[in-house]
């Protein structure tokens, strides 16, 4: 009896196989004629159901998946189907999570709706997966044009007024400011300058995605990515011990350009005063 009770589990199970490869074969057909007839959203749902079904056909389909996705986005997009076209966007990123194609071509949609801080991220992704695909490095400069702004690059090659923030923050680490947050990073010059000057814990936080990104690259290429811990938070955001273990002892900040006073540059000093730093005994 055992032994007739495991014919009928492994018979069941390589029905369900048979069922599962047939309907796979059937839908892939389907995707095929579909595409032919230029019913690209009917062709994208057969990828999406072949793909669940058989996630090891991803390889084989992946640049017919792709070709079938930008079709239907761009009908979306033409309909003004924004919702739909993003939607399809996530359902793809979720299956090919690191695929440089899908992330470029979701960033060319973000930024032809002015989502350009989103678009960058996409498109930062993309050049990370693949430093040679030259379509994503050229919208990733692109848009970095539109986003970083110019007093950005005026300031990093004021060597003068760079050496004052150094000097002033190692005046300041050397009379006991161990702990520093550098609120709206953009680059990451001032949080380095601290950790240089022996600051041993320094936050930074920077709204900004494509200034976060920046900043995380900048960090990196100095080796000092396990030393600063950077937040993509608005710093009235900031929450102790969530984001920062403890009160710090000196803020650092240099949101001077008028732009920036969308991240409340006020307010957000007295949040640093009230909640971040320590107090005065």
């Amino acid at each position: 009896m055992p032994n007739s009770n495991a014919k009928l589990v492994s018979n069941h199970r390589g029905g369900r196989e048979v069922s599962r490869r047939e309907l796979v074969s059937r839908s892939l057909q389907s995707a095929q004629h579909c595409l032919e007839n230029q019913d690209f959203g009917t062709a994208y749902a057969h990828y999406l159901l072949v793909l669940n079904l058989a996630p090891e056909l991803k390889t084989t389909v992946k640049e017919t998946f792709q070709f079938t996705l930008f079709k239907w986005a761009e009908e979306l997009d033409s309909l003004a189907r924004i919702q739909d076209l993003f939607n399809c966007y996530e359902q793809a990123l979720e299956l090919y999570p690191n695929d440089e194609v899908i992330c470029n071509s979701m960033g060319e949609h973000l930024f032809r709706m002015g989502f350009r801080d989103e678009a960058a991220g996409y498109f930062h992704k993309a050049v990370k997966l693949n430093p040679d695909f030259a379509d994503a490095k050229e919208n990733f400069y692109r848009v970095a044009n539109w986003l970083v702004e110019r007093w950005h690059f005026i300031m990093l090659n004021d060597a003068k007024r760079n050496l004052t923030y150094l000097k002033a923050i190692e005046n300041a680490v050397r009379s006991g400011s161990k702990s520093v947050l550098d609120i709206g990073t953009g680059t990451g010059i001032l949080s380095m300058f601290a950790k240089k000057a022996g600051a041993s814990f320094v936050y930074a936080c920077e709204l900004s995605k494509t200034m976060y990104e920046l900043a995380r690259d900048v960090v990196a290429a100095n080796n000092m990515e396990r030393e600063i811990k950077l937040l993509h938070l608005k710093s009235l955001d900031i929450e102790i011990p969530k984001h920062i273990p403890e009160r710090v002892s000196l803020v650092v900040t240099e949101t001077v350009d008028a732009g920036l006073f969308g991240e409340g540059i006020v307010e957000s000093l007295i949040h640093a005063w009230e909640h971040l730093l320590l107090q005065p005994k």
